[in-house]
């Protein structure tokens, strides 16, 4: 596997290029500018690309313009975006048409180094890795005679778990419960919040994304 890096922190983009490599990961690119990474790629193609959301020269939507772009125009290249803060218009601009091949996590999950590295891989083979305040924070807004009110306790931590991109078993892994039992609760919820149940990994997280985005 082989991953750029567009960073402005030197101490962060030191320190996620060591834990790629320590991971095996393959690291040919480590900048404090997009530019170079996207120039870099018009001759070699990663399997993903981490990169901060505010980069230079403006330090405003340099990053996700960037992220953008590499979604528009190699749409099988992992994107993970990093950020300070919950920024959950930005993040849903990135997750807007698809949730495969995408992340967003918060830079303080870095430190977690299995989860971050976790992330890196399933956003390079497809999946997706959204950072658990983003989506507590999507949970937070639904207001009113809200459907997430007919959801079980367990239901909303199923939810909550779908939403960040895990996969079914890692659902049944993170809750220590079969898979079985995750998927009558996937089943349960659809069926509740009236959502399409066909589709892989990515469409259920789209969908659920999408769900929660519509809160008000």
């Amino acid at each position: 596997m082989r991953a750029m890096i567009a960073e402005d922190s030197v101490l962060l983009r030191e320190g996620v290029a060591r834990l790629l490599t320590d991971a095996g990961i393959e690291v040919l690119v480590a900048s404090d500018d997009a530019r170079v990474v996207l120039a870099r790629m018009a001759d070699t193609v990663p399997d993903v690309v981490v990169l901060d959301i505010r980069l230079p020269p403006t330090h405003t939507d340099e990053g996700i313009r960037a992220a953008l772009d590499i979604r528009s125009n190699h749409p099988d290249v992992g994107v993970l975006v990093l950020s300070q803060y919950v920024e959950v218009g930005l993040a849903m601009r990135l997750l807007e048409d698809a949730a495969d091949h995408v992340g967003y996590l918060l830079k303080d999950r870095i430190s977690a180094v299995g989860d971050f590295v976790d992330a890196v891989e399933r956003v390079a083979s497809g999946g997706s890795a959204i950072d658990p305040k983003i989506v507590s924070a999507l949970i937070g807004r639904r207001r009113g005679r809200d459907p997430l009110a007919r959801l079980t306790p367990r239901e909303r931590e199923v939810i909550a778990l779908m939403a960040e991109g895990r996969s079914n078993q890692g659902i049944a892994d993170q809750l220590v419960i079969t898979l079985r039992a995750v998927e009558k609760y996937v089943s349960s919820i659809f069926a509740k919040l009236d959502l399409p149940s066909e589709g892989g990994d990515s469409k259920r997280v789209l969908a659920v994304l999408l769900y929660l985005r519509g809160a008000s």
